[in-house]
């Protein structure tokens, strides 16, 4: 523990979501150690706002009591995990590996037991909301995991989080979060289709808006869609369709699994499995309104 007592913290992950959580958790006052990464977005400010920087995974997660890990997927979480210099390979005794990341949950129960084997313990936390919300401190998390591992990290975890859902045992808060982000973006994808639709067919887009916020096609989903319907601005939607194809995958691996229909999950990621091949993987979830106009053209 450092001297206010409070746990150490190594961070693998710094990018559109690591900074904001990053940032917020150096402003709760805590020992923070950012893995230098090319994939990290700049870090100038939180270095200046008390971070270090590391550059072994193996070495950061000896020197810390809290293991953060805020990567794309599970490949990614497991080479993090799992490679030679990685968290695994310096993980000590009564530490606690948090996972933000989005990912299978198997792959996570899997290295559950491989992290308590080590007499740790693992946390996965993924988040909804937005880049913009992580940076304000304002994000939802899910937990799973023993309550005994909620309790030492929820004080961080308060940090960057407006509404904390403690979902289970560990596993249970990547099933919430697919679950969560099949509901989402297939709005998004819905959603998307019909805006490009309207604006196709001719209908007068601001009588279109109200007509939809007045009645049952409103959602939350829609409402973030707006400023790029209106503007062209996607800022308070900057999800990529590479990572929502991802998570679609995700799903669709775990309602298989568990014998559930999918009709809709299948439909929605193929919609996203095309978009990708068509080199929309690196844009944003409303850019998808100007790939449906092209479509069929």
């Amino acid at each position: 523990m450092n001297k206010r007592n409070k746990p150490t913290i190594a961070f693998i992950g710094g990018g559109l979501m690591g900074h904001g959580i990053i940032k917020n958790i150096l402003k709760g006052g805590y020992a923070v150690t950012i893995l230098d990464h090319p994939g990290n977005r700049p870090i100038d400010d939180l270095v200046s706002g008390g971070a270090c920087v590391g550059d072994s995974v193996q070495a950061m997660a000896s020197q810390a009591d809290v293991i953060f890990i805020c990567v794309t997927g599970t490949p990614e979480v497991e080479n993090v995990m799992l490679s030679p210099d990685g968290v695994l390979a310096g993980l000590q005794e009564g530490s606690i590996v948090v996972d933000c990341s989005t990912a299978l949950p198997q792959s996570t129960l899997k290295l559950a037991a491989a992290v308590a084997d080590k007499g740790a313990s693992y946390v996965d936390a993924p988040m909804t909301r937005t880049p913009k919300e992580a940076e304000e401190g304002r994000l939802n998390v899910m937990l799973g995991g023993a309550a005994v591992a909620l309790d030492a990290v929820i004080d961080i975890i308060n940090c960057y989080a407006e509404n904390v859902y403690r979902t289970g045992p560990v596993g249970s808060g990547h099933k919430m979060k697919l679950i969560h982000n099949y509901l989402a973006l297939g709005n998004a994808v819905l959603a998307g289709e019909a805006v490009a639709c309207a604006q196709k067919c001719g209908v007068d887009m601001e009588t279109f808006c109200e007509v939809i916020m007045t009645g049952g096609g409103d959602s939350l989903v829609f409402r973030r869609l707006l400023p790029y319907i209106q503007q062209g601005d996607d800022s308070s939607f900057r999800f990529s369709v590479a990572n929502a194809e991802k998570d679609l995958r995700y799903y669709n691996a775990m309602a298989e699994g568990l014998g559930v229909s999918n009709a809709g999950s299948v439909a929605v990621h193929g919609v996203l499995e095309q978009a990708k091949g068509a080199g929309m993987g690196g844009k944003s979830m409303p850019s998808l309104i100007e790939y449906f106009k092209e479509l069929g053209l």
